[in-house]
């Protein structure tokens, strides 16, 4: 069954419906948030349709939803969530991805670009060479097989414990950087395998790390909440759980496909394999998946931690010591609590490729964000801009206290290619004024800004349906990638 814009029912200028009506086997409505032009882009990929597949899945609760930097992926659409009843419901590692926890984190320093600018060349350099990056690239810190599994247990934290940062870091990040249900015991040899000397490695595909500047504050109360100011220099760090997420959603799809016929669930699209929340394998990835975005939390950690080190290395003492604005997860399903039918119950939100974006007061946030609200952070595509955003409290009612997540591809990697000339590219860049660290000319192809929509239109979108709020928009100085 195609769909068409015919089939959508307008909800305001930011909000579109397919009603539960559309197809007889869906279980909800499933919303859109996305502005005219956006949706034009949302249609030329299978994004709609498994969009309605996901409003298919038992124990869904209110809305299957998309954000406006939807495009396609694996079962979910990326920028898919979908929040799921825990006694009714199930849990869909399509709906969580194979990069668990792949996010974003955000380091803010004391001083101005430009006061450092002659320093910048030198920085990037460092940077580049203290943190590995590319396709299956080891790092320099291998743990036992004792402490990898008291890593995967213990997330960001554990990497404090050893060395890796300071005290204070945890405090700044999505869970504290670490998910209590993990089970170490439940990641398989063969995904430890793949993940054991990758801590403090980037990876390839559209994992970055940026050093930026603070080009312009909207808001200037959550601003000054998060430490930022006009012209600060900052620095963001784009990457998941590597080999190790990939493995285990792996091996998990493989169970939850052999597991579904025992639980009597038909699903339109075999990329949704699912289980019963409750059930063994349910319950099963869910810590397996745990353990997988701890890692990723350690590896943004470590990450931090040599950058600290090159900062330090170029710099001196004299510019200060970067701070952890915040760390959010991209791919994650975690148990929160919302109001269905004017009751709470706790759901296990599934997001993918969304940014979790609570509003001020939550419980879950630090003290110092308390009265503004969550920071969202939203990566640009190369070249162009980033955002920083506060969630709000409407966002709860609305997405389940979710935003987007970045831009969002609007064309394939192979395309990209077929386009663009790394080399060309990079002396685009280079023109502009950005400093430019790459190890592949291909994979620097892959990730043209115009194989991407514009940030600009999605943040506008996120901003307009009241999802989170524009605070500051940062500029990139240097980019390096794998």
């Amino acid at each position: 069954m195609n769909i068409t814009k015919n089939d959508l029912k307008k909800i305001n200028d930011f909000v579109w419906e397919i009603p539960k009506s559309f197809r007889a086997d869906m279980r909800a409505p499933a919303r859109i948030f996305a502005t005219e032009k956006l949706l034009e882009e949302i249609f030329r990929d299978r994004s709609m349709e498994q969009l309605v597949n996901v409003a298919t899945l038992p124990g869904i609760q209110k809305h299957a939803l998309v954000m406006p930097d939807a495009h396609e992926g694996y079962g979910f659409p990326i920028g898919g969530v979908a929040a799921m009843d825990l006694d009714e419901g199930v849990i869909s590692p399509g709906g969580i991805g194979y990069d668990i926890n792949c996010g974003v984190r955000l380091l803010r320093s004391p001083v101005k670009w430009f006061e450092v600018e002659d320093k910048l060349e030198e920085l990037a350099t460092e940077i580049y060479h203290a943190v590995p990056s590319g396709l299956g690239r080891g790092g320099r810190l291998v743990f036992d097989k004792n402490k990898f599994d008291l890593m995967l247990g213990g997330g960001a934290g554990y990497l404090v414990e050893e060395g890796f940062g300071k005290e204070n870091d945890v405090l700044h990040l999505e869970a504290q950087g670490n998910l209590s249900q993990a089970d170490p015991s439940l990641v398989s040899n063969e995904a430890k395998r793949r993940g054991k000397d990758q801590l403090g490695t980037l990876g390839s595909g559209n994992h970055f790390l940026e050093v930026q500047r603070v080009d312009e504050i909207f808001e200037e109360t959550a601003a000054k909440a998060f430490g930022l100011f006009k012209d600060q220099l900052v620095i963001l760090i784009h990457t998941g759980s590597r080999g190790l997420g990939h493995q285990i959603a792996t091996d998990y799809i493989r169970l939850m496909m052999s597991a579904m016929p025992k639980y009597g669930i038909v699903l339109p699209d075999r990329e949704l394999a699912c289980a019963p929340f409750r059930s063994p394998e349910g319950q099963k990835y869910f810590a397996a998946m745990c353990a997988g975005a701890n890692f990723a939390w350690a590896n943004r950690q470590t990450i931090t931690h040599w950058i600290r080190e090159s900062w330090r290395k170029v710099l001196g003492d004299l510019s200060g010591e970067l701070e952890i604005v915040y760390d959010v997860a991209h791919n994650i399903a975690k148990i929160e609590r919302y109001k269905i039918d004017g009751k709470e119950k706790e759901l296990c939100v599934h997001r993918k490729g969304a940014t979790r974006a609570f509003g001020a007061g939550n419980s879950e946030l630090p003290a110092d964000y308390q009265s503004a609200g969550q920071p969202v952070l939203i990566p640009g595509s190369m070249g162009t801009a980033s955002y920083v955003l506060v969630g709000t409290n409407e966002s709860a009612e609305l997405s389940f206290s979710t935003s987007c997540h970045g831009a969002g591809r609007r064309m394939s990697r192979h395309g990209a290619k077929k386009i663009w000339r790394g080399s060309d590219l990079k002396k685009q860049l280079e023109a502009q004024g950005i400093i430019v660290r790459a190890g592949s000319m291909s994979g620097l192809a892959e990730e043209a800004p115009l194989a991407y929509k514009d940030v600009e239109e999605v943040v506008g979108a996120v901003h307009g349906a009241g999802l989170a709020k524009k605070v500051a928009r940062l500029k990139p100085l240097a980019v390096i990638k794998g």
